[in-house]
């Protein structure tokens, strides 16, 4: 697959309300499972972000990919859900608020979920991640969730002009080719089976409120079991964002 660099359309999308509003909720050791291939203890830790749709799923997807990828425990857990893709890089965002502070949407941001993971293992969560995609490029919300703030995203130090651009074009190959690329700019589009690929330095992760974390998912079927969503618990510092 040739990597396209698609120039970000002329105006956002508003992204339908998806949610009523949310009460609130009440350096990772990587200790391989059993058949797991051990990670050398050399090999790098990147912050990389994968965004698609609603990130309580894909949360949850990436908690999973972390332990069977790195065989890691609760605590060692980095995946969370975030905000990132937006041109405003020094303002905390925050998800939609009745005071209007910082709303994610409005600074161009989407959701994502940011982790912390050896470089040797790139491809493999980025296989991950493609898997989420339909035989179509279309994400499991594609007709539900839509508008900016649910785009596909993928976040690499270097953005298009990184080496892991080169595990990513082998990972959705081996799961498909169903995706094109772009080199995202910030506050880009959403269109159907196109991945903003978004430079971490110019565009960088922001981690969300504690009573996203570790969330069930959206969509029917996606009621994950309580020792999922206890993993918020005396976890995480929480944000300055309102909880309404």
């Amino acid at each position: 697959m040739k990597l396209y660099l698609l120039a970000a359309a002329a105006h956002a999308l508003k992204a339908p309300t998806r949610r009523s509003l949310i009460a609130a909720t009440g350096a990772a050791l990587v200790a391989p499972l059993t058949g797991q291939p051990a990670v050398a203890a050399n090999d790098e830790l990147v912050d990389v972000y994968f965004g698609c749709g609603c990130f309580w799923h894909v949360q949850h997807e990436f908690v999973e990919a972390e332990r069977k990828i790195l065989g890691r425990k609760d605590k060692e857990l980095t995946s969370r859900a975030g905000y990132a893709g937006g041109n405003n890089g020094k303002t905390q965002p925050c998800y939609h608020n009745l005071q209007g502070k910082n709303d994610y949407g409005k600074l161009g941001h989407a959701e994502v979920v940011g982790m912390k993971i050896p470089a040797s293992k790139y491809e493999d969560f980025a296989r991950e991640y493609f898997k989420l995609l339909g035989p179509d490029g279309s994400r499991p919300d594609q007709f539900g969730d839509r508008g900016p703030e649910y785009r596909n995203l993928i976040g690499v130090p270097g953005g298009k002009e990184s080496p892991f651009v080169q595990s990513l074009l082998s990972a959705t190959k081996k799961e498909g080719d169903k995706v094109d690329f772009a080199k995202g700019k910030g506050n880009d589009a959403d269109l159907k089976a196109l991945v903003w690929i978004m430079d971490t330095d110019q565009h960088p992760f922001w981690r969300g409120e504690t009573y996203h974390q570790f969330h069930d998912g959206f969509a029917r079927g996606e009621n994950y079991p309580d020792a999922y969503n206890s993993l918020r618990d005396g976890l995480l510092e929480d944000t300055a964002c309102p909880p309404f």
